[in-house]
């Protein structure tokens, strides 16, 4: 019996994750297209000559709770590639106060951490746990801001939370996105919240072995493969068109398309004008200094090796052998901002923040540096743009949508593109 093919379009994790699940069949033949010369999307390390550093795209923390990431991991035997201090540990700086806490939950559901001044946001108030019933309960038209209960524990906890997961100010991010988040982690307690990340690099943990393992069970890894058309004929797509080849398929091939819904708006225009897609998106700023010295650490940012900032430019810090990275959220509000300033008024924040954690301080200037903008890093969690994530399913039947900008459920998150690509290779079977 011939095979059939499954072409999937776009090599992010959303397309990874879908290749790797469907990569075991042997009644397929799965071919993965890319349309840059590396795989991962977002979620990618590289060498960086300035630096002279293996750095990341950008910064991504895993919770224990992202049962997709980890199920992906486990499929791709990557497992013992990530760090962790092992315990739900969240050290925070605020900067306006110069005042250090950490936030440490307890392992299971009650959260006894709560009752603990050395474990909880200084400051906190219990009717503020309101905020989160409101989000867990919160409808399609509420913000996070709707939600939010005046006092330190939004301040300092929920409202640094909502900016890193939804990419998006709480004034306009959609409440019932983050209560999707808030049940799947802070409501399972600790256990489902303990931080993790990549020991090397994102490629290494997410996006290498999976190519690996891909090409292993006989599937075919195409990069510098770009898109550049999507046919229809009778309600099925008959053929795209990849750096001017047609690729043509039969009545038992099936397209998974994975890209950015920048170019999926680009490609599904001309075939499926009617369908909702994401068309408002936020940008996220990472900085990379250059650590030329062993840093010697202490305290609990030596065991977590990253800090949350309150009242800055900054929102997490994190601490990697030779170089400290910084990540900024909701980025759009920085947009004409001049590189070079930000990079010396984060390096102050930088110094501020780890001074308590550091056997000897920064340097008072700043060291060499790369500035990474992903100018439409996601689409921007607002109300209206959830609404619009369209289903993995479309009119055409051999045809499926993957991404983490497609109805997950979730946030533009890690777990949300893995879950996308689970579900749509599911929906071909």
């Amino acid at each position: 019996m011939a095979k059939k093919h499954i072409h999937i379009i776009g090599g992010g994790l959303a397309g990874l994750s879908a290749a790797v699940f469907l990569s075991s069949r042997t009644d397929a033949q799965i071919a993965l297209y890319e349309g840059s010369p590396t795989f991962g999307g977002r979620a990618r390390s590289f060498y960086d000559s300035k630096l002279n550093r293996l750095i990341d795209n950008g910064n991504h923390l895993i919770l224990s709770g992202n049962d997709a990431v980890f199920d992906y991991l486990n499929k791709i035997d990557s497992m013992n590639s990530l760090t962790s201090s092992g315990i739900p540990l969240f050290p925070f700086f605020d900067l306006d106060e110069n005042k250090h806490w950490d936030v440490s939950l307890s392992n299971g559901r009650f959260p006894w951490w709560l009752f603990s001044k050395n474990r909880r946001v200084p400051g906190f108030k219990f009717p503020e746990l309101m905020a989160l019933w409101h989000l867990i309960k919160a409808n399609h038209s509420q913000t996070v801001a709707d939600c939010l209960v005046n006092g330190e524990f939004s301040r300092r906890l929920l409202k640094p939370f909502a900016i890193s997961v939804l990419n998006t100010s709480c004034e306009v991010g959609s409440a019932i996105l983050l209560g999707s988040v808030v049940r799947q982690s802070l409501l399972k307690g600790g256990k489902a919240c303990v931080p993790y990340f990549p020991r090397e690099g994102l490629s290494e943990t997410f996006v290498k072995p999976a190519l690996s393992l891909i090409k292993l069970q006989g599937g075919k890894v195409h990069a510098t493969s770009r898109l550049s058309e999507l046919h229809r004929k009778d309600g099925y797509i008959d053929y795209f068109t990849v750096n001017n080849e047609k690729i043509e398929l039969n009545s038992e091939d099936q397209v998974i398309l994975a890209v950015n819904p920048y170019t999926a708006r680009q490609v599904l225009s001309p075939i499926l004008p009617d369908i909702p897609l994401p068309d408002e998106f936020e940008s996220i700023l990472n900085l990379h200094y250059k650590v030329d010295f062993a840093l010697q650490m202490k305290g609990s940012v030596e065991k977590a090796r990253f800090i949350g900032v309150i009242g800055g430019i900054s929102e997490w810090i994190f601490v990697k052998d030779g170089v400290i990275s910084v990540t900024v959220s909701a980025a759009n509000r920085f947009t004409g901002s001049d590189p070079e300033n930000l990079s010396k008024l984060i390096w102050q924040e930088i110094r501020t923040t780890l001074e308590p954690f550091l056997f000897s301080p920064l340097p008072e200037d700043v060291p060499s540096y790369r500035l990474l903008w992903e100018k439409r890093a996601s689409f921007a969690a607002t109300i209206e743009q959830n609404k619009r994530r369209p289903s993995c399913y479309t009119i055409c039947p051999n045809l499926f949508l993957a991404g983490d900008w497609t109805a997950t459920g979730l946030p533009s998150t890690i777990e949300g593109a893995i879950r996308s690509g689970y579900k749509a290779a599911q929906a071909i079977l």
